[in-house]
């Protein structure tokens, strides 16, 4: 009988957060995962209190330096043999006033939002096609599909990355390899915990239908099914997973107001 094949994902951006929910879903199906980031110390301590060592590989890297993509891909190759799935993750936020964003603020978050999701890409796809085809899935964020206050250079770089999605996804079915993306509202990481004050907690919640941020779990699962066999005729779409938050315009909370009058 022949050995049941392994399938290999590579999520950036993975020693925290969404990234790493994801990369604990595609190990908790069995999947063995490359996690890369940028911050080695805590990539470290994260794959070191994960289980199935075997299944692991920490990978250091700057997604926006091309030459340490290329070698962090080679670095799959030589531990896995293949790639079926490649999640980009990584990513910055700046958020200042658009007069006050610099030229350094700009190129760095379309370096490592935009560019990094490209170079990733283009390294992986040769690896993916000789495994038989995959899947790509590109974090984008509701702030590339609806504007908002300080997100000049983060907006724009979502904005783009939802744009390369349909381009990858055109030029890639040919090799078998699907391109979606998928786009988080509020969730509630420790980095919102930090920073959202009880007041933009409360914003947020009476602008979301379902009255809630999201969780990092909730966002693994998509991302999880984008990549996965049964999401087979799903390509070049941008999936909000929001609570309905790019969906909703002004009067929510009037609304509910009103219905619980009537």
């Amino acid at each position: 009988m022949s050995k049941e094949i392994r399938k290999v994902a590579l999520v950036t951006g993975a020693a925290r957060g969404i990234g790493l929910a994801t990369a604990k879903r595609f190990l908790g199906d069995s999947w063995r995962v490359a996690l890369l980031d940028i911050d080695e110390a805590t990539l470290d301590r994260t794959c070191a209190a994960l289980p199935s060592s075997d299944a692991i590989v920490a990978i250091h890297c700057d997604v926006a330096d091309a030459d340490g993509v290329a070698r962090a891909l080679a670095i799959v190759g030589e531990k896995f043999g293949r790639l079926d799935a490649l999640v980009n993750n990584a990513g910055i936020a700046i958020f200042k006033p658009i007069l006050d964003v610099t030229y350094d603020d700009w190129s760095r978050v379309l370096a490592v939002n935009l560019t990094g999701p490209f170079l990733c890409a283009q390294a992986a796809v040769p690896l993916m096609r000789d495994s038989g085809g995959g899947a790509i899935v590109n974090i984008t964020s509701i702030s590339g599909l609806r504007a908002s206050t300080l997100r000049t250079a983060y907006g724009t770089s979502k904005a783009g990355l939802a744009h390369l999605t349909q381009q990858q996804a055109v030029e890639l079915a040919a090799l078998g390899i699907r391109v979606n993306a998928v786009a988080p509202g509020p969730v509630d990481t420790a980095m919102a915990k930090a920073v959202h004050t009880p007041e933009i907690r409360a914003a947020y919640h009476d602008a979301i239908p379902l009255n809630r941020y999201g969780l990092e779990q909730e966002l693994a699962e998509a991302i999880f099914f984008l990549c996965s066999d049964r999401a087979s005729y799903i390509t070049g779409q941008t999936l909000a997973v929001d609570g309905g938050f790019e969906a909703t315009g002004i009067g929510l909370p009037a609304l509910r107001e009103d219905g619980r009058n009537s």
